[in-house]
């Protein structure tokens, strides 16, 4: 696999949609509301819906889903052993494409986690 880099990923991403925030910015600050809003801690933890978030990301073949959910579970002091945990439930209900996202996200979770 190549070296696929999340952190660029995630930087061009929020560039680019820098020009969408200007111009509707209605429609992006409820957006930002409702992904505060769900992933906010409650009966579930913040760590747990990110968990959540990333497995739908996977399951779904999001590259930027896996960016900005990977950074924000390391943040919330998510472990690999939990994120290793959450993959091979995407493989077992996403299959072999699946596995292929899992292998991305341990390439971001390396990627994102190494000390700066």
């Amino acid at each position: 696999m190549s070296t696929f880099e999340h952190t660029k990923l995630v930087t061009d991403i929020n560039h680019n949609l820098a020009v969408l925030r200007k111009s509707q910015p209605e429609a992006m600050q409820a957006f930002g509301q409702l992904a505060r809003a769900s992933l906010a801690e409650g009966a579930i933890s913040a760590k747990n819906k990110e968990l959540i978030a990333l497995a739908i990301g996977i399951t779904q073949h999001c590259s930027g889903c896996v960016g900005f959910h990977v950074k924000a579970l390391i943040k919330l002091g998510a472990t690999r052993a939990e994120v290793d945990e959450m993959l091979t439930i995407c493989v077992y209900m996403g299959g072999g494409p699946a596995l292929m996202y899992a292998a991305e996200v341990i390439a971001a979770w390396e990627s994102m986690s190494a000390p700066k």
